[in-house]
């Protein structure tokens, strides 16, 4: 697709009562809806042409904050950077990367709480785009179908893989899982480490933030106690 120069020329924000709200929001753990905020055209452009675009995008800030791109070491960085928003970090935001789940019969009858803890949590706060690194900790009780382990990590993946907040990611998780697995008996806790915290701002870096969503049998106090156990 090609480019219009419309696009690749976005115009400043230069509404002074818009700066104070992001001012306001930027250092509060502030979301707005359960799905990932996206316009209805988020999809219209192809990855290569959002590559290019973002390439050149990153390029201008680079040169705006007066760094040399005739460097051998920085004039590949605008693409790598392109590259790797599309194809890594925020491929999550294209649901045709979504992991597709096969379900299997509980042919063992297996009817007790399955965890899966520290599953390795790699996102980006949407506020700074800066990363957010934790674990997450998942369980589910079949309602007669299983899930192979591996899928359970790619769902996790998945979502982390778009700028997000720390709630929002952790209610995405879970639905998707109840979604899946035709069930309600699900609990996601995510512990996670937020760079904007860490790294600017109050630059705390000794706090971590926990975050839990528990549906169907996980509301009962001693299941969920049980699962908390397994996971402490």
């Amino acid at each position: 697709m090609k480019l219009k120069e419309t696009m690749l020329n976005t115009p400043l924000n230069t509404y002074p009562q818009e700066d104070i709200l992001i001012d306001a929001i930027g250092d509060d753990h502030v979301g707005t809806a359960y799905d990932t905020p996206l316009r209805e055209d988020a999809f219209k452009l192809d990855d290569a042409t959002k590559v290019e675009m973002i390439e050149k995008h990153f390029k201008s800030i680079m040169e705006i904050m007066g760094l040399d791109l005739t460097d051998d070491s920085l004039k590949g960085t605008p693409k790598r950077v392109a590259k790797m928003y599309i194809k890594e970090i925020f491929s999550g935001l294209n649901p045709a990367n979504k992991p597709e789940v096969k379900l299997f019969d509980n042919k063992y009858q297996y009817n007790q709480m399955l965890v899966e803890k520290n599953i390795t949590l790699f996102s980006n706060c949407e506020h700074h785009f800066v990363p957010i690194i934790g674990k997450a900790h998942v369980a589910y009780i079949s309602s007669g179908k299983v899930i192979g382990l591996s899928k359970l990590n790619r769902i996790v993946q998945y979502y982390s893989q778009r700028p997000q907040v720390q709630e929002r990611l952790n209610i995405q998780i879970a639905n998707e899982l109840k979604k899946v697995l035709n069930t309600e008996d699900v609990a996601v806790v995510i512990e996670a480490d937020h760079l904007c915290v860490s790294s600017r701002g109050i630059r705390d870096t000794g706090s971590s933030t926990v975050t839990s969503e528990y549906g169907g049998k996980f509301l009962d106090y001693e299941t969920r106690n049980e699962f908390l156990k397994y996971i402490a």
